[in-house]
C-alpha cells in the first residue's frame, strides 16, 4: 500500500471520528434541552461546581498525546454552549482604564461570543448580577488598600445577592497578552456548592476594630482553616468594622465552627455572611502532558 493510500484512509478515519464526536454532541444537546426543562423555575441555571467537577473528572481519565489544557478549553466552550441554550447567558467585567486583562479572562472562561459588557466601576458590576442586567460579573481579586471594596456589597441578607462562584484563570494562564499573572472572581446570585477541593468565603462584622494576626488564630483555633483576610471599615461610621476572611475548605453557613468562634472571640460579633467560594484550579501538574510509556524490546 503506497503511502498517499495510507494518508487518505488515516483522513477518512479522521472523518468518521469527527462524524462520531458532532452525533455525541447532538445527544448531549438533547439531554440538555431536558435538564432546562427540570430547571425552568431556577432564575440562573449556571453551576460553578459541577463545571469543575466535569473538568476534574476529565483530566483525571485523560490518556494519551492530546493536551489537558486544550482539552479543558474544548469542554468549557461546550459548557458555555449548554448555558446559552438553557437561557439567556451574559457577563459584565470589570474594565479599569480600558484594560483588557480581565476581559480576556472573562474570554476564555465563558466564551468568545457570549454578550459581555466592561465597566469601570467594579460597584457597577456588583449592582449588573444584583439586577441579573447581566448572569455572571468579573471582579479584581480583593486588596487590602482598596477603599471602597466590592465585596463588602455581597454580605447581605438579600436570597438574591450575588455570590463569589469561581476564580479565574481555572485551567491556567492563557497566552493572551494583557492577563499575564492576573486573577479575578466570578460573582452569580447562586449557592456555593461543594466541587471536592474548595475555598470559602466570609464577611465578618465585629463591633470594633481588630488586628488580622487576632482574627487569623481566634479562626485556626476553631478548626476553619483560613488562608487569606483582608478589612474594610467606615470613616463615617466607627461601628461598620468588616473583614473577608478565605477559609481553605467548603464551609456551609451553618456550620457549627462558625457559632463557636462568634461566641469565643474577643469581640463582639454582629454577623457572620457565607459570600461564597471557588472550586480550585487545576494545577500545573494536572495539566501536563504525560507521555504514552512504549514497551521495551
Amino acid at each position: 500500500m503506497c503511502a498517499e493510500t495510507t494518508l487518505n484512509a488515516l483522513r477518512q478515519e479522521i472523518d468518521d471520528i469527527d462524524s462520531q464526536i458532532h452525533d455525541l454532541l447532538i445527544k448531549r444537546t438533547l439531554v440538555v434541552e431536558k435538564v432546562r426543562t427540570v430547571k425552568r423555575g431556577h432564575k440562573v441555571k449556571i453551576r460553578a461546581a459541577r463545571e469543575a467537577e466535569i473538568l476534574y473528572r476529565l483530566v483525571g481519565r485523560h490518556k494519551g498525546l492530546f493536551p489537558k489544557r486544550e482539552l479543558t478549553n474544548i469542554w468549557r466552550q461546550i459548557i458555555v454552549a449548554t448555558l446559552s441554550i438553557e437561557g439567556p447567558f451574559s457577563v459584565s467585567v470589570y474594565m479599569p482604564d480600558d484594560a483588557s486583562g480581565f476581559w480576556d479572562l472573562a474570554c476564555v472562561q465563558y466564551g468568545s461570543f457570549t454578550p459581555m459588557t466592561g465597566h469601570r466601576s467594579a460597584r457597577q458590576v456588583v449592582e449588573d448580577v444584583m439586577t441579573q442586567t447581566a448572569t455572571v460579573g468579573i471582579l479584581p481579586i480583593p486588596c487590602s488598600d482598596d477603599s471602597n471594596p466590592w465585596w463588602r456589597y455581597l454580605a447581605s441578607s438579600n436570597p438574591d445577592a450575588p455570590k463569589i462562584i469561581a476564580r479565574l484563570p481555572f485551567t491556567g494562564q492563557s497566552n493572551t497578552r494583557d492577563d499575564a499573572g492576573l486573577e479575578a472572581l466570578v460573582i452569580c446570585p447562586v449557592p456555593h456548592e461543594p466541587a471536592g477541593r474548595d475555598r470559602t468565603l466570609f464577611v465578618i462584622e465585629l463591633k470594633q476594630r481588630v488586628g488580622l494576626d487576632l482574627l487569623h488564630d481566634a479562626l485556626i483555633a476553631c478548626d476553619l482553616p483560613v488562608v487569606q483576610e483582608t478589612s474594610w471599615h467606615d470613616d463615617e461610621s466607627k461601628n461598620m468594622r468588616l473583614y473577608l476572611v478565605e477559609i481553605d475548605s467548603f464551609v456551609a453557613e451553618d456550620d457549627s465552627r462558625l457559632n463557636r468562634f462568634s461566641e469565643n472571640f474577643s469581640v463582639p460579633v454582629k454577623q457572620i455572611a457565607q459570600v461564597g467560594g471557588y472550586a480550585l484550579a487545576l494545577t500545573d501538574e494536572e495539566l501536563a502532558i504525560v507521555a504514552p510509556s512504549s514497551d521495551a524490546d
